[in-house]
């Protein structure tokens, strides 16, 4: 991230910089592949490459559920950098899902995450994974973030 720990003004640099810090910072997202690919004033989409070693069962080549719930946490943090505009300790304090349908083996996972209400110490968001079309997600959720300041 840049020196201040605030966010570039450029959509593209700052993915990359989220990319990145991703990557050096967090070693589960990365070995999983995750990677930004959309950015708003308020909100990301993630994605998560199909991979088999992250089906949970090996008859259906469907989606583990574990990976699923990391993208969706994954994406809801970065939603909430992205509201604050700057980097800040956060953690998951609360986050429900609902798995409304299996994920399809072979294809990769979007999840767009929104952060829509911020206050000083615990940030609101909310969530949908799908395979690139909204209105059919495989999962929704709903999220609260605690917000550390130094």
């Amino acid at each position: 991230m840049a020196s201040d720990d605030t966010f570039p003004q450029d959509k593209q640099q700052m993915m990359e910089n989220i990319n990145r810090f991703m990557s050096d910072s967090i070693p589960h997202n990365h070995e999983l592949g995750l990677s930004v690919v959309e950015l708003g004033a308020a909100d990301v989409t993630m994605r998560l490459p199909y991979s088999e070693k992250l089906v949970g069962n090996p008859e259906t080549g469907v989606w583990h559920g574990g990976a699923v719930t990391t993208l969706i946490d994954s994406t809801c943090g970065i939603a909430v950098f992205v509201k604050l505009a700057r980097l800040a300790r956060i953690a998951t304090l609360d986050l429900r899902i609902d798995y409304l349908h299996p994920a399809t083996p072979g294809k990769d996972l979007l999840a767009r995450a929104e952060c829509y209400k911020l206050t000083r110490a615990v940030a609101f968001v909310r969530a949908l994974a799908h395979h690139g079309d909204v209105d059919n997600p495989v999962a929704s959720a709903q999220g609260t973030f605690i917000i550390v300041e130094d």
